[in-house]
């Protein structure tokens, strides 16, 4: 089983990721659609694959902070097998020559995923969607 990780390059791609993406968020997790489609004009979209089957997606986005990786998202059937750490890995590669802030807001329950790459929780808790989240930096090794 082969993760592959790709920039995405057209819209036939994006669509695969929105689809993604409203089934993780909109539909498993209830998240509100009007918040799910912020943004995506100034991202950079990437989406996973196995076996040239859409699995996962992530985006980067440009913000006055710095740079923040936002709306991971793998499905239920691709889960635990590497995908949601292909992504986090393929994303801090695209910006390894960036000298600025690298962020996330990660959901609570996933936050030990993005430990592992050298993440490191900032601030208090807080909700968003309806789900418990908290600000990350990352820390170059």
């Amino acid at each position: 089983m082969k993760i592959e990780i790709q920039k995405i390059s057209d819209d036939a791609e994006l669509q695969q990721a929105w689809a993604i993406r409203r089934e993780v968020f909109v539909i498993e997790q209830n998240c509100p659609e009007d918040i799910e489609w912020e943004f995506e004009e100034e991202s950079i979209h990437y989406l996973a694959t196995i076996a040239n089957e859409p699995v996962g997606t992530a985006r980067i986005r440009e913000t006055e902070k710095g740079f923040k990786l936002e709306r991971f998202a793998v499905l239920d059937k691709a889960r635990n097998r590497g995908v949601g750490s292909a992504l986090v890995q393929t994303l801090l590669d695209e910006l390894k020559e960036e000298n600025s802030l690298i962020y996330l807001h990660a959901q609570l329950t996933a936050s030990s995923l993005y430990a592992k790459f050298g993440f490191v929780p900032t601030g208090e808790h807080f909700w968003e969607a309806g789900i418990e989240h908290v600000k990350m930096e990352w820390r170059k090794n």
